[in-house]
């Protein structure tokens, strides 16, 4: 069964707010872009792919034309923004709320992926790791908090794996295990400090494999994709944090899992085409994390 908040017509939660998503040109940043607009949410795509790639499909211009053809309706705004510039940042969250007239949520999901033990990865990409994935995130959050204490039910969500992390997960890519559990550790910190501000602050991850560009360019093609669940599983479990009352909902590292089965989703089944027994489970969580059907 679908979670009620998941279908279009219930717009109750988003109607007139609006939000900020980090790297929504493609997968998971854009089907949550979509779904928002559909909801009736303004969005900004702050995003810097403005040219095709056949090995990165999706564009500013076309993510912005697919909102508008999905919603029947012009409320989204693509932004030309590297996270790693701070005056881009600035621009993407002025241009929204000059846009919009505010800022109620923002959404970190633009990252930066490299798989590699230590003696693959040179301090430049070190560099490149924190700046897209943590120094991003502190960026966002430092630079919307003015607009956001004004937002109506303001959320910040980041795409963070929950902790602890068993060792050996970690070992075979240090660097990015870094830069990802940072922020993790801050959206504990940032949970506590801006709750007497009732701004929520999560971190949402999946239980396993899902079937993005990253998934089919970097980690195992078509064989690797065949076992994963498709990015409806995590915009649902996204749909239910931002919908969620802000004072009620802050501070969680959550797997998709957890936020569905939270609100009475416990069939896991709608979200992939093949067994949970084949499924690829996530490279920070081991096959007991994952408890769907």
């Amino acid at each position: 069964m679908k979670p009620t908040w998941s279908e279009p017509a219930q717009a109750e939660p988003f109607a007139g707010r609006t939000a900020l998503i980090t790297g929504g040109t493609r997968g998971i940043g854009k089907a949550l872009a979509i779904a928002l607009a559909c909801r009736g949410a303004n969005v900004t795509i702050a995003a810097k792919t403005e040219k095709p790639d056949p090995r990165l499909p999706g564009t500013l211009a076309s993510a912005l034309a697919e909102i508008e053809a999905a919603c029947g309706r012009r409320s989204a705004l693509a932004m030309r923004t590297d996270v790693r510039d701070e005056e881009g940042v600035i621009r993407a969250i002025e241009a929204t709320v000059s846009r919009f007239g505010g800022l109620d949520m923002v959404v970190h999901n633009a990252g930066a992926i490299h798989l590699a033990p230590t003696t693959e990865t040179p301090l430049k990409r070190f560099d490149l790791l924190m700046s897209v994935n943590l120094r991003a995130f502190y960026a966002l959050i430092y630079h919307a908090l003015i607009p956001l204490t004004k937002g109506t039910n303001p959320h910040i969500l980041a795409f963070a794996p929950p902790l602890p992390a068993e060792p050996a997960l970690l070992a075979p890519h240090v660097a990015y295990s870094i830069s990802k559990f940072g922020i993790s550790i801050g959206v504990l910190g940032f949970a506590e400090e801006l709750r007497s501000r009732s701004i929520a602050v999560n971190g949402l991850w999946p239980c396993t494999f899902i079937d993005t560009t990253a998934i089919r360019n970097l980690l195992g093609g078509a064989p690797a994709a065949s076992r994963s669940r498709s990015p409806e599983i995590v915009v649902d479990a996204a749909l239910a944090l931002l919908a969620a009352p802000s004072r009620e909902m802050s501070g969680g590292l959550w797997t998709d899992e957890q936020v569905l089965q939270r609100f009475g989703v416990s069939d896991f089944t709608q979200y992939s085409t093949c067994p949970v027994t084949n499924l690829l489970p996530d490279l920070f969580l081991t096959r007991k994390g994952t408890t769907g059907r």
